[in-house]
């Protein structure tokens, strides 16, 4: 079943002289979950595509369908909630809240939405991500990797319709960057969780179901 659709996306920058087109009349479809993993030079797109994904940034044309629904017809509380709820956004630097501890930080976006916590998900997430023993450590007492795995839980807490993971392993090392990818794939697994990630490392994207590869705004190579 297709989750996800974009349709002559295409964003531009600037005016004139100036006018850089970040994305150019990209088209694809993702199923429900598949783990699709995007690569590209750096300046390539990649990271505008992914926040025009995710309702972060505006296309200049185009559109994208998330679970059949127009994202950019929404009104921007509409997108908010959007956001909120259906996609889990993960980040190379991990943006975490420092003065949270790693419970509070995983359950921020239910508390952001209003709505009560799954406890047994809750419970089910920290343990898949090894977080057990850390539940109230404050971000500035975890490891660069453990860090990364709560913004995992965090992406992954409210069951949203897709995950976009924009370089998670980016500013980790070799050991802790396997242990990242392995956690997505089997959130990939178990819950049937559709990701799209952003790498620039290939023996990584070589992980997922499928690589699409960006050259100048435009989608090269599916495969």
């Amino acid at each position: 079943m297709e989750i996800l659709r974009t349709e002559h996306l295409t964003k531009i920058y600037g005016k004139g002289d100036n006018q850089v087109i970040a994305v150019n009349d990209v088209s694809f479809s993702v199923e429900q979950g598949e783990f699709v993993a995007i690569v590209g030079s750096s300046g390539s797109g990649k990271s505008t595509l992914l926040h025009l994904l995710g309702g972060v940034d505006r296309p200049t044309s185009g559109k994208v369908f998330v679970q059949g629904e127009d994202v950019y017809q929404m009104n921007s509380d509409q997108l908010a909630i959007f956001r909120r709820r259906q996609v889990g956004l993960i980040y190379q630097f991990y943006n975490l809240i420092p003065i949270l501890n790693v419970k509070e930080n995983i359950t921020l976006p239910c508390e952001l939405d209003g709505r009560k916590v799954d406890e047994e998900r809750l419970a089910e997430l920290i343990a898949d991500l090894g977080l057990s023993d850390r539940v109230n450590h404050l971000p500035n007492q975890l490891s660069g990797g453990q860090q990364q795995r709560v913004s995992i839980g965090r992406a992954l807490i409210n069951r949203p319709a897709i995950v976009l993971a924009d370089e998670p392993t980016g500013n980790l090392d070799s050991k802790s960057s396997d242990e990242i990818v392995e956690l997505l794939k089997v959130s990939n697994r178990k819950y049937d969780q559709t990701i799209i990630m952003i790498t620039h490392n290939l023996e990584i994207a070589k992980t997922a179901d499928r690589i699409l590869t960006m050259e100048d705004g435009r989608l090269v190579r599916e495969g």
